[in-house]
């Protein structure tokens, strides 16, 4: 099973956090080349910490993908760290969520789950699903100009609030993701044609996802 579940930074163990930061440094500086800080071959930051939560997608034990989240009303890579880079920025108040660090481990989910499989798709339903389940308003995250191609492409319903510069040269997106039902049943109706699976079996936290033999790359 593909299980996609939440864990807190003081509940995760010692072992799957680290899984999961030598995944992040792997994905974020050696595959994509962002100047993160990384230390003894992980990456992790200052928001690693008790107002953390974690989506978890695990299969045969192994990390496959993941997102991070911190309250709105908590320090954050969007109040903090990229403050200066959208100007004056008017955030609504309410129940909202930053997500940060979105990634899908590709060399290992394609190993073991299949090329074809929609992990991306999954992930970005959970994160949905959590926020459906812990009654959030919606999710707030910043992406890069390659993660919005990427967003566009998968025709996933994201809301561009605003653009903004790191630096000179490099291009950010403040987006909203609605986590209203008609976002969460067009990504479910979206998955479950993949996996030929009934759309309402997606709407559930956590999920719990049989990998389908006829999406698994025979050896």
């Amino acid at each position: 099973m593909l299980n996609v579940f939440d864990v807190g930074y003081d509940e995760i163990s010692n072992g799957k956090s680290n899984e999961l930061y030598r995944l992040r440094k792997k994905t974020f500086r050696d595959r994509l080349g962002w100047a993160v800080s990384c230390f003894n071959d992980m990456e992790y930051d200052e928001y690693d910490s008790s107002d953390a939560r974690y989506i978890l997608g695990v299969y045969q034990e192994k990390i496959v993908c993941s997102v991070r989240f911190i309250m709105m009303d908590r320090p954050n890579m969007i109040t903090h760290t990229f403050n200066h880079c959208f100007g004056e920025l008017e955030l609504p108040r309410g129940h909202y969520i930053e997500s940060s660090r979105f990634f899908v481990q590709k060399e290992r989910a394609q190993q073991i789950l299949g090329s074809h499989y929609p992990i991306s798709h999954i992930l970005m339903l959970s994160m949905i699903n959590y926020s459906r389940y812990h009654h959030i308003d919606g999710i707030y995250t910043v992406v890069s100009s390659a993660m919005w191609n990427v967003i566009r492409r998968n025709g996933w319903q994201l809301e561009k609030v605003s653009k903004g510069y790191f630096t000179k040269e490099e291009c950010i997106y403040l987006l909203f993701i609605p986590v209203g039902e008609n976002n969460q049943f067009a990504l479910a109706e979206k998955i479950s044609q993949i996996l030929s699976c009934i759309p309402s079996k997606l709407l559930s936290w956590p999920i719990s996802l049989s990998v389908n033999a006829r999406l698994v790359d025979q050896p």
